[in-house]
């Protein structure tokens, strides 16, 4: 196998899922998905081990060697480094999601910008993405590498397959790890998109009727949802056509309205 590629698919050796972690971790250090020691990649192994990078090294500079093997429970069981306490987070989805077999996190920094402005990328906008992810909502802060972090992601876990974290990055999840890898490098594209739509003028986006096509489409292309169902769509431009304006004014500027009102009235009879 090529050192430089990631193949589709997770039933491979432990051997070669340890060249493919580091190949993707190079892959997201070269797309500026994360610089210095940031970032963490994982795979589920046939046996349920997990396979995951350790902390405080380069993702983009790892040699096979350098990873290290957990059991189900996150206990560290095999390698010299030590384990990124942001493992608990690749934990929840293995735990909550038998499907997903791979875990990507970084800090692309268009979609991290969104996340660090609570914004979420969750508008109807590329026809790509809401047939491969429907929307990537923003989850509450919480300190990374905590259970804190755990409980905010928790609702979400089984209803997506790619979460901004609000003032921190993004986690990816996929049947293997290329599946993985190719949603946070979607996240990050549709990001640039979003802003450059923003910059050019009004995005335009979908109504439901076209989501409501798009979504179908799903099965066309391949692509399974995620086990958990019922998750929100993307927003369409019906939604943004039935929200009513509302304007907030204090107390003295409603104060002084009424009064003109009632002036105005007084002098009309």
């Amino acid at each position: 196998m090529n050192p430089d590629s990631v193949l589709a698919g997770n039933q491979k050796s432990e051997k070669q899922h340890r060249r493919e972690i580091c190949c993707a971790g190079r892959w997201m250090y070269e797309r500026e998905f994360i610089v210095a020691c940031e970032g963490n990649v994982s795979v589920r192994l046939g046996d349920g081990r997990i396979l995951a990078t350790p902390t405080c090294m380069n993702k983009g500079l790892l040699e096979p060697a350098d990873l290290v093997v957990l059991d189900p429970e996150g206990r560290q069981i095999e390698g010299s480094r030590r384990v990124s306490s942001e493992v608990l987070m690749h934990l929840l989805f293995y735990r909550m999601r038998p499907d997903v077999h791979a875990v990507c996190h970084a800090h692309p920094v268009t979609s991290t910008g969104f996340a660090a402005a609570g914004r979420a990328l969750d508008e109807a906008l590329l026809p790509e993405v809401v047939i491969g992810l429907g929307k990537v909502p923003l989850v509450r802060y919480a300190t990374p590498g905590t259970p804190e972090l755990s409980a905010a992601l928790e609702p979400y876990v089984e209803h997506y397959d790619a979460l901004l974290l609000a003032n921190h990055g993004v986690v990816t999840c996929g049947p293997d790890l290329l599946t993985a890898f190719y949603r946070m490098e979607t996240v990050e594209h549709t990001a640039k998109i979003t802003l450059a739509a923003e910059n050019a003028g009004t995005p335009k986006l979908f109504s439901s009727k076209e989501v409501a096509k798009l979504m179908a489409a799903r099965v066309r292309y391949g692509v399974i949802a995620p086990p958990g169902g019922s998750a929100e769509l993307p927003v369409t431009s019906d939604d943004e056509d039935n929200v009513a304006d509302e304007i907030t004014l204090r107390r003295d500027e409603l104060d002084a309205l009424i009064e003109e009102a009632v002036r105005k009235d007084r002098a009309r009879r």
